[in-house]
């Protein structure tokens, strides 16, 4: 019986030694240290053996078994150091090669649009001002000359805040125009000195938001450029001067301007400012609807009520104030015909910019 495990011993480590996958080593070890392996049998025999020989083979049975598992445990963990060995050699990288650039994001083109009327603005003396997104009746209306029931409100429908409050100026509100920053402006400026309030330059960007139905021409909220100038002796000549080399500034140095006649509650004289069609030269086509001319702000000389609602003194103070969307500015630059396309994110449209 000794002789037999040693002939099983010798036949399963040379077995063995031949493996090179582990499927092969695991058919190997059910064959030789499995239930129905040789050495496993020989536990089952060895009641059959005379008494005396009983412990030397048990014992040379163990040691046989311990032998084979321990070559199969070393087996195994050798044939995954291959197999990673292998993995390894296949993914290394290659120095040599070339790098992939890394694709880059970019800036929406609304805020592209944005960042440069800011800046040009920031070159003539604007500084930024930021006010609040979510505003009171009061703020967005009734201080900037739209009372409840003014027939200017009917064409602002507004998203209204439900926080239960029944005094309507208190009621929140998301703000329709960038309008009531002007306000908050003029009274945080006017509050370092009553008596003398400083003049003011700003200009104030954010989004707007109207409940609207979303068509090619519309959208619940948009982004809008606001300027304001306070001061003494303001007069229309400074807007049109003011506006005329921004306008130079953003579409080049031989556009042409003119300003029409309009109404705007927080502003009186009210105006449009159009700058002559780039794609047909003033001579009418479809982007400028055969007039040959583009709108691409309102502006006027701020309403007295409204300087007075700001803390300054209509009798001693005048101004101007003006407003733009850069998203409109975009469509009628690049002859974009659906304001949906800057908020559909679609890749391919996106990326042109």
């Amino acid at each position: 019986m000794l002789e037999t495990l040693a002939q099983i011993e010798k036949e399963a480590l040379e077995a063995l030694s031949h493996i090179e996958d582990e499927a092969a080593l695991e058919a190997w070890r059910v064959a030789n240290i499995g239930r129905s392996s040789p050495v496993m049998n020989v536990f089952s025999q060895l009641g059959s053996l005379p008494k005396e020989e009983r412990p030397l083979v048990g014992q040379r049975a163990n040691q046989v078994k311990a032998a084979l598992e321990s070559a199969f445990a070393e087996k195994k963990e050798s044939l995954k150091q291959m197999a990673l060995a292998r993995s390894l050699a296949a993914e290394r990288l290659d120095v040599t090669l070339p790098g992939r650039p890394v694709r880059r994001g970019r800036l929406h083109p609304a805020v592209q649009n944005l960042r440069r009327i800011l800046s040009i603005l920031a070159e003539m003396g604007f500084q930024v001002y930021t006010a609040r997104d979510v505003e009171t009746d009061e703020y967005n209306f009734q201080l900037l000359n739209i009372p409840p029931h003014h027939p200017a409100r009917e064409m602002q429908d507004t998203f209204y805040i439900e926080t239960g409050e029944t005094d309507e100026a208190r009621r929140l509100v998301l703000r329709t125009h960038t309008s009531p920053g002007q306000i908050r402006a003029m009274r945080e400026f006017s509050a370092q000195n009553p008596q003398n309030p400083p003049p003011i330059r700003i200009a104030l960007p954010g989004m707007c938001y109207r409940f609207e139905q979303i068509t090619a021409r519309s959208e619940v909220q948009f982004h809008q450029v606001e300027g304001l100038v306070v001061g003494q002796n303001i007069t229309f000549a400074d807007l049109k001067g003011t506006l005329s080399e921004f306008v130079r500034r953003m579409f080049g140095r031989n556009v042409k301007v003119r300003f029409r006649a309009d109404h705007f509650p927080f502003t009186e004289p009210s105006a449009e400012m159009d700058i002559e069609c780039f794609v047909c030269g003033g001579k009418g086509c479809s982007v400028c609807k055969k007039s040959g001319w583009l709108e691409i702000l309102g502006c006027g000389m701020v309403h007295p009520l409204v300087l007075q609602n700001g803390g300054y003194d209509p009798a001693r103070y005048t101004g101007f104030a003006f407003g733009m969307g850069p998203e409109r500015q975009l469509m009628l630059r690049h002859k974009i015909n659906d304001i949906r396309y800057f908020w559909n994110n679609d890749v391919r449209f996106l990326e042109q910019f």
